[in-house]
């Protein structure tokens, strides 16, 4: 009987582990080449704003997070650097700085979803149009299939 109970036990955690790294791999294995840094560079080039993305915020952790710079003109937003890696990423412009899960989804409806994420190693999104960059301050970066915060900047202060 303890082989039986210990054999299940040992299964079920064999489904699990291949879930978790099933769910973190599949993003890396599918994701498309990131934009050419030729292209990224001239898009910064043209770009009215930019900022550092850090991992020191308090929403990011070992999973979660983002470095680099985020540059933002009236119709392209820019990431230079690297994205932790995860499936469902989407890109907002919020009016306020957040830095974590909470403060994120407290002004979630009130942000504009830019586009999503799906290189992690730079990326290059159209300003949709209508969305007008100076109504807002911040580049948040959000994992849409787990409501997990990711990273975010601010590229202007309220005052600019």
């Amino acid at each position: 009987m303890k082989k039986i109970i210990a054999l299940i036990v040992t299964h079920i955690a064999a489904l699990g582990a291949g879930f978790a790294l099933g769910v973190y791999f599949l993003p890396i294995l599918t994701a498309p080449d990131a934009p050419a840094a030729e292209v990224l560079e001239e898009q910064v080039a043209a770009a009215e704003y930019s900022a550092e993305l850090n991992r020191d915020l308090a929403g990011s952790d070992a999973l979660h997070w983002g470095e680099g710079t985020i540059s933002v003109s009236e119709s392209r937003i820019v990431h230079q650097g690297e994205l932790a890696p995860g499936p469902d990423y989407m890109v907002y412009l919020t009016d306020t700085f957040v830095e974590d899960e909470a403060g994120f989804e407290a002004i979630k409806a009130d942000a504009v979803r830019i586009g999503s994420v799906k290189t992690f190693d730079g990326f290059l999104l159209d300003v949709p149009e209508g969305v007008n960059i100076e109504d807002y301050t911040t580049v948040v970066v959000w994992c849409e299939a787990f409501g997990e915060f990711i990273t975010a900047a601010e590229y202007r202060s309220l005052a600019s």
